[in-house]
């Protein structure tokens, strides 16, 4: 969902497992599960977490201390503004508000808490932003070799209601005619996937559907509700919302979604390399890895004495 993010899933991840392991360390003997009464307790859940993903989380929660400290000391700030612009572009991206919250919902997330993973995305990207040059001749270069993506086909934006009874779906059309709210009855009998949704179909090009469909759909014009339309799927019933024409690519048109998109490729590069040299200029005191090391010279130098022998 968020195509933007820096090492979002990184994050998120290892912020989850610290809180599990300071949960676990602050009571080390309460028990967590029995066996047939034998205790498992804090101490050994910690112990496993550890093992299996402890360094991979403190090196994760370092990386993230670093980039607070640095948004700190460069007075970076995100506005209200600009949170709420930047959460519009990713509902607009999802489909819409409803696809939005669905996909929160499956991520089992709360809108606050996505908003401050926005503001921690946008604080990141003002930190890269004097890092990241994207020239004129970068952009022109990328819209001639990927100019056929940005080459704007006849497309409509439609929603439907799909019945298998024609009984039905002429009773909804009369309803429709009589002023009845086109998204509630589609959610409410539509058959398909489209239905929580209120039988929206976003916008697609000729071809996209089946031919009697799409062959009524393009005949119609912006606000128009069709009569029945029958397909091997039912009776659909299919309002017009908006309409695109076949549109040739311009640079002018697409220029800052180009720029956008060679500044996003740039800083998932840079952002790599500026955290690196910031953790060779901090001084970080690891105890998981550096125990793990000194384990390794202890078993190196008892081999080194076997050897000897």
């Amino acid at each position: 969902m968020l195509k933007k993010w820096v090492n979002k899933t990184v994050l998120v991840g290892a912020l989850t497992l610290s809180v599990v392991l300071a949960g676990c360390s602050s009571t080390k003997d309460e028990v967590v599960a029995t066996v047939d009464g034998e205790k498992i307790t804090k101490d050994e859940l910690y112990e496993i977490l550890v093992g299996v993903s402890g360094v991979e989380a403190l090196d994760a929660l370092i990386d993230e201390k670093i980039v607070q400290m640095e948004i700190k000391k460069a007075d970076i700030t995100i506005s209200d503004e600009e949170t709420d612009a930047e959460m519009a572009n990713f509902i607009e991206e999802m489909g819409g508000e409803e696809a939005f919250d669905s996909a929160l919902e499956m991520k089992d997330m709360k809108k606050e808490d996505f908003k401050k993973e926005i503001v921690q995305y946008l604080s990141i990207r003002k930190l890269m932003e004097p890092l990241v040059e994207v020239t004129d001749e970068e952009i022109q270069a990328y819209f001639e070799e990927n100019k056929d993506l940005y080459h704007q086909e006849e497309q409509v934006e439609a929603r439907h209601i799909l019945v298998e009874d024609e009984a039905l779906a002429n009773d909804l059309l009369k309803q429709l005619k009589d002023g009845a709210d086109f998204a509630e009855l589609a959610k409410e009998h539509s058959t398909d996937g489209t239905a929580p949704m209120g039988g929206d179909l976003g916008f697609f090009p000729r071809g996209k559907m089946v031919p009697e469909f799409d062959e009524k759909v393009f005949s119609m014009n912006v606000g128009d509700v069709s009569d029945l339309v029958k397909t091997n799927y039912g009776y659909h019933i299919i309002e017009v919302l908006d309409k695109k024409e076949d549109k040739e690519a311009s640079l002018e048109d697409v220029k800052e979604e180009i720029k956008d998109k060679l500044f996003e490729n740039g800083m998932q590069t840079e952002y790599v390399q500026w955290l690196e040299e910031k953790r060779a200029a901090y001084k970080i005191e690891n105890t998981l890895t550096d125990t793990e090391s000194d384990e390794e010279t202890d078993t190196e130098t008892d081999e080194d004495s076997s050897k000897k022998e």
